[in-house]
């Protein structure tokens, strides 16, 4: 092996029951680089980082895998082993105890002993050391529960650099970061490298390859279809290499046509369910048109995800304001009161508030809609298979069977299956909080096409997104929401990056 090369991937194949999910890959990475890996939902990236850090172990797919000059041999214990050679992993779901500190995290399971006895000076000091090596602002005895999103990735990082990593893996390690949170990644990247850690880096953000990456890799359909050095490539080429084909917008152009005000917000003003004395909503005023789609944008804290859940029933108590569905006011005071009314909400978290992982395809999208089907003492189960089914090939979700468990799927046919059951219900409003995290290109414009054909239908749409272009390319109008109340609603005309950014920061009134 070239010494050059931390990394080669030697014709990787694996097979699962039905699915070839890697097909004769080979690439390489080259020592103290940061390589970008990225594809489609389905692409083969995940099980690719699967081999690498030891989820199935060697046996269970064909090639070679070449680490530091030898081949990689993992075994039964192979995740504990990986690591122990310097192969470290820091997953979009976080894997922190929130009840413990820092340094029992980057730690545990591995604690120093004095004696039979845990050494916590020592412990707490070689946390200290390696946050200030790598430049990790983060207090190595407080409490994991009580830091932000940004620090507990800096914890799950150091976490991995105890271990003396050689190659860290993020995947998609800005998912739920603000922007500012996202830079003081990009600077303890470059720190890593600094310190001639390589690290693979993946994510759905194409724009982030050219802020911090030096080559990138690109695979679809289980291939790796081409590396190159990140200086030759646009995102446009990626996108090309990604998807197979020319895409010639990322936003489709739909032909909407606005009608009558259908959704009425007034003042809106709502508590924190857990803290009484602190307002979450502070005066929200805004409308929607039928067959309109409205952007709703701000920064991380500024209350949208908590507008939306307070509609849908499930998050701040009320204390004033109005919420008119078409003529009737409508208080709703649980999911099933808001469903009832004709609201439907796509979550921002599908795994955790969209979906069961663990049932299938099926029971998912008819889930809330069972009444649909209900007979005397029982489900017209032909009845819930055949309207499943429809929705199933109207969103094109990818599986050999409506049976198949949804925990199986890619994250963007995941989506598919969440908005397919709340179309299922049939609403006049579907609000969808970031409809397109953590999904690749391909599947992203699919949603926005969805999306365009069920406001061509008269479907009044709320769309919040992280994503300002996602914003300005898919609104009729934006929304802006500044410290628990709405800034301005602005036409497009009206509305940019700059406007929405004064606005949502408190600079604009």
């Amino acid at each position: 092996m070239d010494n050059d090369f931390i990394l080669e991937f030697k014709n990787v194949t694996k097979q699962f029951p039905g699915v070839l999910a890697l097909k004769d890959v080979s690439f390489d990475i080259r020592r103290g680089e940061i390589h970008g890996i990225c594809g489609e939902n389905g692409a083969g990236k995940s099980t690719l980082m699967k081999i690498l850090s030891g989820v199935y172990p060697h046996g269970t797919y064909e090639g070679r895998v070449i680490f530091d000059g030898e081949e990689l041999n993992l075994g039964e214990s192979s995740i504990r082993e990986a690591g122990e050679k310097g192969i470290a992993i820091v997953y979009q779901e976080l894997t922190l105890v929130p009840t413990m500190s820092v340094g029992e995290n980057v730690y545990l399971g591995r604690e120093p002993l004095d004696g039979q006895a845990i050494n916590w000076n020592k412990l707490y000091a070689d946390t200290k050391k390696i946050l200030s090596n790598y430049e990790l602002d983060v207090p190595p005895h407080e409490i994991v529960r009580n830091l932000g999103v940004g620090k507990m990735q800096m914890v799950e990082i150091a976490k991995a650099l105890s271990e003396n990593a050689k190659v860290l893996i993020l995947d998609e390690p800005t998912s739920a970061l603000s922007e500012a949170e996202v830079e003081k990644l990009m600077d303890i990247l470059k720190t890593l490298k600094a310190h001639g850690i390589t690290c693979i880096y993946i994510t759905h953000r194409l724009e982030e390859f050219f802020r911090i990456t030096d080559r990138v890799t690109v695979m679809r359909d289980g291939k790796a279809v081409v590396t190159e050095a990140t200086e030759n490539l646009s995102v446009e080429k990626l996108v090309r290499h990604m998807v197979g084909r020319e895409m010639k917008e990322r936003f489709p152009k739909g032909n909407r046509k606005p009608a009558e005000v259908v959704f009425d917000v007034k003042d809106l003003q709502a508590l924190d369910p857990n803290d009484s004395n602190r307002k979450v909503l502070n005066g929200v005023n805004f409308d929607v048109r039928r067959g309109e789609i409205l952007g709703i944008a701000g920064l991380m804290g500024s209350g949208r995800t908590e507008l939306v859940m307070t509609l849908f029933g499930e998050y701040g108590k009320v204390i004033n304001g109005k919420i008119k569905l078409g003529d009737k006011e409508i208080k709703p005071r649980s999911a099933r009161e808001a469903i009832d009314a004709g609201l439907s909400l796509v979550p921002e978290d599908r795994k955790g508030m969209g979906l069961v992982l663990i049932q299938s395809i099926l029971k998912n999208i008819s889930l809330p809609n069972l009444d649909q089907f209900a007979g005397l003492f029982r489900i017209d189960v032909d009845a819930e298979l055949k309207a499943s089914m429809q929705q199933a090939k109207s969103l094109t979700i990818k599986t050999p069977s409506l049976e198949a468990l949804v925990e199986t799927l890619s994250g963007g046919n995941q989506q598919k299956v969440v908005i397919s059951k709340w179309l299922l219900s049939t609403p006049i409003v579907l609000i969808m909080d970031d409809p397109t995290r953590g999904v690749d290109v391909g599947a992203k414009y699919e949603i926005y096409k969805l999306m365009n054909d069920l406001a061509e239908k008269g479907v009044a749409i709320i769309m919040i997104s992280s994503e300002l272009e996602e914003v300005l390319g898919m609104s009729d109008r934006v929304m802006v929401m500044c410290r628990g109340h709405s800034a301005a609603t602005l036409s497009m005309q009206e509305a940019n990056e700059e406007r929405i950014m004064s606005l949502a920061t408190g600079i604009a009134s």
